[in-house]
């Protein structure tokens, strides 16, 4: 995913005889990572000229740890085209790569940056720098300053700007703390003291990474006890029951994992049991492959950071029990909490035409949002259609919905 400028712009008006005026745009596709090319796969298919701004893939290349491996399972890790046609497995056999699982995270990169040639035409890595929506079109205004005009936009943005940060750690430095999302140089801290807070994936991997790159590691969680992936084997081994209990997908416990695999299903049920099915399957979790790369790593349960102050380079933080410890950097493994508020690309006027809850935009059939032509995919629709849309597996869903009712709700101009 792309960085965004933030900063507020002028609300460009769109005139016929503008001179930054170019040729107006069916569909525009916000971002250039896994939803982003399989939405701009599906439409093309559909007969829609979609065209995709963004770097491809480079949330992933740029904002996550080097070394680390995918949580999700590989059939899970395909994004989608309408054929079936550019797989994993294709890509590993053109590129004449053996396969892997888990898949490291530099083969998905070259994955996805590989379909992306597939539809060269259809994107441009310029980013977009701010969306207005004037009368019932949508200017677009990049980088650049070139301004187009589209019928559509649809934010496939990922998940960048939404790092959650706790309050406690506000008053520290860029240099004393940073989130899992932003990217880690492991191999930086080799020798460093490091503190790593969080009980999921990313902060379980994160830890093992450091360790194994020569930094000092202690893993701080507040939960009693670490959660592993799949902690019951057994019932992944009953032939035709376990398929009734576990989707392909993976995401989620028995019976969960099925529903979560339904995001229409999902979209049916009442709003609290919804967020309860959410919660419980992305709940903090790591991979089964992880323990035994934790040795290294010093592991506190049960406990939170009090509070963190800088004390010269180092940071002190005082944990909820009285115990304190001083480290070189602190490294948030806290998740991220969907915003849309938070891309800055979404003028505040658009913004406050958008129905949120909390931080989510509120969406119906086609992921269309309460402003006609404006459609999100990826994180952003979890709270509607369920967890199986913060995977790259939900691009299959996602983009087969979207293109469908695009195809089918042309604007003709």
């Amino acid at each position: 995913m792309s960085s965004y400028d933030q900063a507020s712009a002028t609300i460009p008006e769109i005139k016929s005889e503008s001179p930054r005026r170019v040729a107006d745009c069916e569909a525009i596709i916000i971002g250039a990572g896994p939803y982003g090319l399989s939405a701009a796969a599906h439409l093309t298919a559909a007969g829609v000229k979609a065209k995709v701004f963004g770097k491809p893939m480079e949330f992933w290349a740029k904002r996550m740890p080097a070394g680390m491996l995918l949580r999700s399972p590989r059939v899970a890790s395909n994004i989608s085209d309408p054929h079936h046609a550019f797989t994993l497995d294709v890509y590993e056999r053109s590129a004449g790569i053996q396969p892997e699982a888990p898949l490291p995270l530099e083969t998905f990169v070259r994955y996805g940056q590989w379909f992306r040639r597939q539809f060269e035409s259809g994107l441009d890595e310029r980013n977009v720098k701010q969306v207005d929506r004037v009368g019932k079109r949508f200017a677009v205004t990049l980088e650049d300053g070139e301004v187009l005009s589209s019928n559509r936009v649809i934010v496939a943005a990922g998940i960048g700007p939404f790092q959650s940060v706790p309050a406690v750690f506000a008053s520290l430095q860029e240099s004393q703390v940073s989130h899992c999302y932003q990217g880690c140089d492991v191999q930086s801290f080799s020798g460093r003291r490091v503190a790593v807070i969080g009980a999921g994936q990313s902060a379980l991997e994160s830890a093992a990474l450091l360790a194994e790159a020569g930094a000092d590691v202690e893993l701080i969680a507040r939960i009693p006890v670490l959660r592993w992936i799949g902690q019951h084997p057994r019932l992944h081994r009953l032939g035709p029951i376990s398929k009734l209990l576990y989707s392909q997908h993976d995401v989620g416990p028995a019976g969960i994992s099925r529903l979560v695999a339904a995001p229409k299903l999902m979209r049916c049920l009442p709003m609290g049991l919804r967020d309860k099915i959410r919660k419980r399957a992305v709940r903090p979790a790591g991979s089964r492959w992880l323990p035994a790369r934790l040795q290294r790593v010093k592991i506190s349960t049960g406990r939170s950071i009090a509070k963190a102050v800088a004390a010269g380079p180092d940071v002190e933080l005082s944990l909820d029990d009285g115990s304190r410890r001083v480290v070189d950097h602190v490294l948030l493994g806290t998740g991220y909490a969907v915003n849309i508020a938070r891309y800055g690309f979404l003028s505040t006027q658009l913004v406050g035409e958008i129905e949120l809850n909390d931080g989510y935009p509120e969406l119906q059939t086609g992921f269309k949002s309460s402003v006609p032509g404006l459609h999100f995919i990826g994180a952003n629709a979890a709270r509607t259609f369920g967890p199986l849309l913060y995977f790259v597996a939900g691009t299959e869903f996602a983009s087969t919905e979207l293109a469908s009712y695009v195809a089918a709700n042309r604007t003709v101009r």
